[in-house]
């Protein structure tokens, strides 16, 4: 097969780069800047169904690895700009890989999709502008798709790894917490957790396939306590991890949710409404029953920038 991996060169499309290489398979690849490894310099969010056509040409399938934000505050109403960041360039792709005759894609998506389906009393897309999205964005990739053209959805956890300099957007900020002197706490709850190698292995199995399913991935379900620890661990700082009160996130959040409405702001994950996401269990059945150790001491065992 001949793939285009749009986000080729981030932390989840390098791996999928790599695997498909070693299954045989040819990647091109697409990025927004240039950089040793992109073929193809491309603004994906902006890029119309005519850019994107001949870029597709000659290509069996398609993969969708761009990144969002889903915390950065936004100024309201939101639910616009997240259209125009999540859906709109699904919708755009897939419309040119159907025109040019692909025969299968994937979407790195988010596993609140797969708790929303499990979930329905949570109101999860109507509490959270980026849920909302997200299932947009499936649902309306696909019908542009059409059958022809099935579409895997890999709903994705916490995912831990690197691929050259770059490492999850979110690993700043835990790597400086882990390092410092400051104490540990975490809340009830936790959360499912993958690498991205094992993401990438998925995907080319999903592209092999030609499925379009909905395909949760997780390695490892963690407690929030579990996974801070083992964290500081792999950044050479273990030490105890203190429970922190359900009551005191849920004060926080609503803190958060005041000063942002306050600034005519919103965030994808409603603060008010994510206290109670971070104080469940949000694990993912089955796991694969891989360890994550590799995938920690990759992301937090040596002092590194998160670009």
């Amino acid at each position: 097969m001949r793939i285009l991996v749009v986000g080729g060169t981030g932390l989840i499309g390098a791996h999928v780069v790599e695997v498909l290489g070693e299954h045989g398979h040819a990647a091109t690849t697409v990025a927004r800047s240039a950089r040793p490894g992109v073929d193809h310099v491309l603004d994906i969010g902006s890029a119309e169904v005519e850019q994107l056509r001949p870029l597709l040409a000659g290509h069996d399938g398609v993969v969708y690895a761009a990144r969002t934000d889903e915390q950065r505050p936004l100024r309201k109403p939101i639910h616009p700009a997240f259209r125009r960041d999540m859906v709109d360039p699904v919708v755009r792709l897939f419309t040119a890989a159907r025109a040019e005759g692909l025969t299968r894609g994937v979407v790195m998506g988010s596993y609140y999709t797969y708790f929303d389906r499990l979930h329905p009393q949570w109101r999860l897309t109507d509490r959270h502008t980026y849920i909302r999205c997200r299932v947009e964005q499936a649902r309306e990739g696909r019908a542009a798709a059409g059958p022809s053209l099935p579409v895997a959805v890999l709903e994705l956890p916490f995912v831990f790894g690197r691929a050259g300099d770059r490492l999850p957007n979110w690993a700043g900020p835990l790597d400086g917490w882990a390092r410092s002197r400051a104490p540990l706490a975490a809340p009830p709850g936790g959360t499912a957790a993958t690498s991205a190698r094992h993401v990438a292995e998925v995907a080319v199995d999903a592209l092999e396939r030609a499925s379009g399913k909905d395909i949760p991935v997780a390695d490892e379900n963690l407690t929030w306590h579990d996974m801070i620890s083992r964290i500081a661990e792999a950044a050479g700082r273990g030490r105890p991890v203190h429970r922190l009160p359900a009551g005191a996130v849920r004060a926080a959040m609503r803190v958060t949710g005041v000063l942002q409405s306050l600034g005519g702001k919103e965030s994808g994950l409603h603060p008010a409404h994510f206290a109670g996401l971070l104080l469940a269990r949000l694990f993912v059945e089955p796991v694969s029953g891989r360890s994550l150790d590799a995938a920690l001491r990759e992301t937090f065992g040596a002092r590194k920038s998160v670009r």
